[in-house]
């Protein structure tokens, strides 16, 4: 079976900032990921994370090698055709937006019919169903600003969801939500990958989040990969500490036996 998405000895550089300096790169990067499955994304600050999401969505473009979306050379691909197979929920929600929660729904459905101006019955349908699925229906009148931050980052993942994407790919999905929001987003995520059989790439953080959710993880650092597997390969003490530069103790979680990690802080 071909994967849904395969990276093939992917490369990208930056221009240095002046004369002279070194500028991040990312080096010989492949891997795939399967249809159906949640494949993490960790690492270090400066590790790449944010530039591979930029380069699945064609922000950016590889300097080398190849990404292949269901056998297809991104490169070859409109943006539009690509909006319809790739859906970002990116880290930062927008503030200051003056629309409502269905009109930003409503905005994933542009790929669908990028020359059309008025959303069709079948738009409609779709934003009432993607808004349904994250459990925003009833704010559907409400203006963003008014809403909490793991209700935008709700909507915004409902937005993706409108665009009936292929892949979903997720920027740091917790990172400015309280442990009740993390929680829910990680249920949240399950039932989507359970019921829809999704195909979703999660960018995060939270080594902790990252274990729990996903069925491989992809750790990078320097603009490398450093492992790939499952939790239990990837979330080894020695790797750890080697592309994070400080110690770690992974131990397993008392109810979901998946990896856990703890930070041994310094004493003095």
């Amino acid at each position: 079976m071909t994967p849904l998405v395969e990276c093939q000895g992917v490369a990208f550089a930056y221009l240095p900032r002046e004369p002279g300096a070194g500028a991040f790169a990312i080096r010989d990067l492949s891997f795939d990921v399967r249809a159906g499955e949640t494949f993490g994304v960790i690492g270090p600050n400066a590790s790449g994370k944010t530039t591979l999401v930029r380069l699945l969505s064609k922000v950016l473009e590889p300097s080398g090698g190849r990404i292949r979306l269901e056998g297809r050379d991104v490169t070859r691909l409109s943006r539009a055709a690509l909006a319809r197979l790739v859906a970002v929920v990116p880290q930062d929600v927008p503030r200051g937006f003056p629309h409502t929660v269905e009109e930003l729904v409503l905005m994933g459905r542009f790929p669908r019919a990028p020359r059309r101006f008025f959303e069709s019955n079948e738009d409609r349908a779709a934003a009432r169903r993607a808004m349904e699925a994250v459990g925003v229906l009833e704010l559907h009148g409400v203006l963003l600003d008014r809403l909490s931050g793991g209700e935008r980052q709700r909507v915004m993942l409902a937005r993706a969801l409108a665009q009936e994407p292929r892949l979903l790919v997720l920027d740091e999905p917790t990172a400015h939500l309280d442990l009740r929001y993390q929680a829910e987003c990680a249920g949240l995520l399950r039932r989507l990958g359970r019921e829809t059989r999704l195909t979703i790439v999660l960018v995060s953080h939270d080594l902790g989040f990252a274990s729990e959710l996903c069925d491989r993880l992809l750790l990078m650092a320097g603009g490398a990969a450093v492992r790939l597997g499952p939790p239990e390969a990837v979330m080894d003490e020695a790797v750890l500490e080697s592309a994070y530069g400080c110690r770690v103790i992974v131990d397993k979680h008392p109810v979901s036996r998946r990896p856990t990690v703890h930070l041994i802080y310094p004493t003095s």
